[in-house]
């Protein structure tokens, strides 16, 4: 660890799904790999009343139930290093225990530490205001993580720029997105950059169109609460998918300094060809999961899920057709898609290449060139290249082969995206954080799909659970041979 280590990390929300499911095990793991520095020490702020043994209590049957196999050793290890504090987001007077517990003796404010808000977006600004007034201000070594949803909209999302900014400096603040610690998403960056072959052919006069697809097979579970008021295109599109075009899409960056790495980023955010009332219907599309099976199982529809509202009009599915327009990409279009209860689960990236511009083959058994493609894969991560070769046989037939680019050997452990993210908040290291102007510029882009959809209260198309989506999502294709890719 690096002398810009912080050893005091902070959980608000510590008893949360998010904490449970995702960044308690995370911490253990990266305490199993002797990661974590030593004089680390962790206080998980709740509501419950427990003390540190129900703290701990609790703490092993999440691990048990989201973390693997335990370890015995290394979990009486890491449980030493929490501390429990009952407390209301609400109370000031829980932060004032905050600070003391956090302030050396004699010392005027609490000690450099990372806060980490594993809460309702909700709750943001009253965590932060009550923090500042308990002494964690801009002033200090403070570094506050914030998961996404940053703002529900433009306007929204500015004005809780501001009034965070109120109390902490931008260079205090890590927006997480967690699909950009997946190793398949950096490894995107040196595909690209560290492969002349590669980078010469990554540009409109040999790609033909990009698709970004999420898909799951869930429904809307426990979230119905903040589903409902979310919607696909919020939850999805404006952060996670749209972190992944501009990693697609970027110039080489000077340098992988955090600032070079998403200056190269804002600019692709900023050339994405505006939609126009009348073109949104051409450019985009929603719909919502009706009943239907998955596996061999049937599931309800989104509107009878509890929670959901049945009149809602919420889009579980979205669609949208992007243009980016500069001189690397301009004529390319990106879609990127995202859905729930798909027949399964499928994180990508697939880009097509044009076809051939020469007949050669026409005098022989082969109708058509299939073209080659490049398909990574988020979950489970690979990459691998598609190209024609010819068939064995006397007659010139081809068929389609995989090149597999995938970099992780037999035995080697998938690093969780959240481990790497925690290891570089505690470097601070921001190159795989959010800038504001990011989360600006990508609610920019999208702003005008969700004003249109939002006049449109009376109704919205279904597709059935188990399905690929809407058949009306193939209308913002460009051309007849453009297809989604549901398979890797």
């Amino acid at each position: 660890m690096s002398d810009d280590c912080i050893c005091q990390f902070v959980i608000f929300g510590a008893t949360g799904d998010l904490a449970s499911r995702k960044l308690l095990p995370a911490l253990y793991h990266l305490q199993c790999a002797g990661q974590l520095p030593e004089p680390l020490q962790i206080t998980a702020f709740a509501r419950r009343p427990w003390d540190d043994t129900g703290w701990r209590e609790f703490l092993m049957e999440q691990l048990d139930n989201f973390a693997g196999p335990m370890n015995e050793e290394h979990f009486n290890a890491f449980a030493q290093r929490f501390h429990y504090l009952q407390g209301e987001l609400h109370d000031p007077e829980a932060y004032a225990e905050l600070a003391r517990r956090l302030t050396k003796e004699g010392a005027g404010r609490p000690d450099r530490a990372i806060i980490y808000l594993a809460i309702r977006p909700v709750d943001f600004l009253t965590v932060v205001s009550r923090l500042s007034a308990a002494g964690f201000d801009r002033d200090g070594d403070y570094r506050i993580v914030i998961e996404k949803p940053f703002g529900t909209d433009l306007e929204s999302a500015i004005q809780l720029n501001e009034q965070i900014h109120r109390h902490f400096r931008e260079e205090q603040i890590y927006r997480i997105d967690h699909y950009l610690g997946k190793e398949i998403v950096q490894n995107l960056l040196v595909f690209r950059f560290a492969n002349l072959p590669i980078e010469s052919v990554w540009n409109r006069n040999h790609i033909d169109h990009v698709q970004i697809t999420v898909a799951e097979e869930l429904g809307v579970e426990s979230r119905a609460a903040y589903y409902d008021e979310a919607g696909a295109l919020r939850d999805m599109v404006q952060n996670h998918l749209m972190q992944i075009l501009t990693l697609v899409a970027m110039e080489p960056p000077p340098s992988l300094e955090a600032d070079a790495l998403r200056d190269e980023k804002v600019k692709v955010l900023r050339s994405i060809r505006p939609i126009s009332r009348n073109a949104i219907h051409a450019h985009a599309i929603r719909a919502q999961y009706g009943p239907g099976m998955i596996g061999n199982d049937h599931v309800p529809g989104y509107a009878d899920e509890p929670g959901v509202a049945p009149s809602s009009v919420t889009e579980t599915f979205a669609a949208v057709k992007f243009f980016i327009d500069n001189w690397r990409w301009r004529g390319v279009p990106f879609y990127l898609r995202t859905g729930k209860r798909m027949p399964h689960k499928l994180s990508s990236v697939s880009i097509r290449f044009r076809h051939t511009p020469q007949a050669l083959f026409r005098a022989t058994p082969i109708e058509r060139i299939e073209p080659n493609w490049i398909l990574l894969s988020l979950e489970p991560e690979s990459l691998k290249v598609e190209l024609q070769i010819k068939e064995p046989g006397l007659e010139i037939r081809t068929r389609t082969t995989q090149l597999n680019a995938s970099y992780r050997k037999d035995g080697e452990r998938e690093l969780d995206a959240y481990e790497a993210l925690l290891l570089d908040v505690l470097e601070g290291d921001k190159a795989l954080f959010i800038r504001f102007d990011e989360v600006e510029w990508a609610w920019r882009v999208v702003d005008p799909i969700l004003k249109a959809w939002s006049q449109e209260s009376d109704y919205i198309i279904t597709y059935p659970s188990g399905s690929w989506g809407p058949d009306e999502s193939t209308r913002i294709f460009d051309k007849e041979d453009q297809s989604w890719r549901n398979q890797l």
